[in-house]
């Protein structure tokens, strides 16, 4: 149904795009050479994207297809909305001198194009002007997008996050707790730079570390060229990890339930085990050091909206009423608001919003649309006391094959006993 939807949506603005063009006084979009291309290369994209979907075809052709499209969408609708604007001018024009009396219907078609008023001679029409400026803004993307693939997606950044727990045990004061999210396997395409961020996180040597969903992005098989790299990631106290929503096959099996679903979820079950990291599917453990308790928590996906809701907060919360300090892995941040403030949860990891892989994360600023979305969405946050919420902006990348501004992220969290200081009442 998506491909169908996205197709549709790109012929229509073909369409829109390629009869504005003939209607201007370019000469080039005249040509039947032109047409040939102009189709041709929508026609070739569109089975390119068919195939991809349908077809299982090696990462790095799949991947330049899924560029492409990417790449000619994003043009295309910053032109079209460019095109819009003018049509939206003309039709004013239309109407306000359709009304007028002193100008007739064809001084209503001619003043549509007329000429700039501040070169009225020699100028061009205010369409042409804006048909020319829209293939410029149309083209604008096509430079920071492309070097986001070529640049930011494999651009792993270590970010030190210091974690204040007033009721922390003194064992595990200093301790140190890894992150990552969102691996989407299925879109990888460099696995020496996948190993590359491995090391990386082997080289911090945490304590514990912790997996918060999506490893793939749909199927099991996705992790069969990925799962020895990612196998490698050892802790002294353990790896911990629980699901996202891409985990249950839900984007290929359809959302109805059935026998080739149930055995994709099991096969993504498995890799965890043969990884040998602890899933935690509404499940707690109790880590010990020095006679002293730490305790983590982890639930199966659960998302505010259209996202699946398999999580049960209370059933992975039982037994852990004595303990002083609860670590949850959840992996969608509004699960946070929606149930967990509710708890006597402490800190809770997430991920899923990827940042949209596009914005700005700076140490005094930081934006993104996806903040539109979702009211945490990257980095630390704080609510009732001392109540946190930890967002990781993912290790891999989805849909769009690259990273603007919103890096791949390796969160390194120290645990501090004590009362933070930029909260202090």
């Amino acid at each position: 149904m998506m491909l169908l939807v996205n197709a549709c949506v790109l012929l229509i603005l073909d369409f829109y795009i390629f009869f504005a063009l003939r209607a201007t006084k370019i000469k080039f979009p005249k040509t039947k050479i032109f047409a040939v291309l102009w189709w041709s290369y929508s026609a070739l994209l569109l089975l390119g994207v068919f195939i991809s979907a349908k077809y299982n075809i090696p990462l790095i052709v799949r991947s330049v297809i899924l560029v492409g499209f990417f790449l000619t969408a994003a043009s295309k609708i910053f032109f079209f909305l460019i095109l819009l604007i003018d049509d939206i001018r003309r039709g004013g024009v239309w109407v306000k001198r359709l009304f007028s009396k002193k100008e007739s219907v064809e001084d209503v078609v001619a003043d549509a194009g007329s000429s700039l008023p501040e070169n009225p001679v020699k100028g061009i029409s205010r369409s042409e002007f804006l048909t020319k400026a829209g293939i410029l803004i149309g083209a604008s993307p096509l430079i920071p997008l492309s070097w986001g693939i070529i640049s930011g997606a494999y651009d792993y950044r270590v970010r030190r996050v210091p974690l204040y727990l007033p009721n922390l045990p003194k064992a595990f004061h200093g301790m140190t707790i890894a992150q990552i999210s969102d691996v989407h396997s299925g879109s990888f395409y460099n696995k020496t730079a996948v190993n590359g961020g491995i090391d990386m996180l082997l080289k911090e040597k945490a304590d514990v570390t912790f997996f918060t969903g999506d490893i793939v992005n749909a199927q099991a098989s996705e992790m069969r060229e990925y799962q020895d790299i990612f196998a490698r990631v050892k802790s002294d106290l353990g790896v911990f990890s629980t699901l996202g929503n891409h985990d249950y096959g839900d984007y290929y099996y359809g959302k109805e339930d059935s026998p080739e679903k149930r055995k994709n979820l099991k096969d993504v079950i498995d890799v965890h085990k043969v990884m040998g990291w602890d899933l935690l599917m509404d499940e707690n453990r109790k880590i010990k050091v020095d006679g002293e308790e730490l305790c983590i928590v982890g639930v199966q996906n659960w998302g505010t909206g259209r996202f699946p809701k398999h999580g049960d907060i209370k059933k992975a919360l039982m037994g852990t009423e004595e303990q002083s300090v609860k670590l949850l892995l959840s992996h969608d941040p509004s699960h946070w608001r929606a149930q967990v403030l509710d708890t006597d949860v402490d800190v809770m990891f997430a991920g899923h919003t990827h940042g949209m892989q596009f914005g700005v994360r700076a140490e005094m600023l930081q934006w993104s649309p996806v903040q539109y979305i979702y009211k945490e969405w990257a980095g630390l946050y704080r609510a009732q006391e001392n109540k946190r919420l930890y967002v990781n902006v993912g290790y891999g990348f989805l849909g769009y094959p690259g990273r603007v501004g919103i890096l791949p992220e390796i969160t390194i969290f120290e645990l501090i006993k004590g009362q933070d200081p930029k909260f202090k009442a």
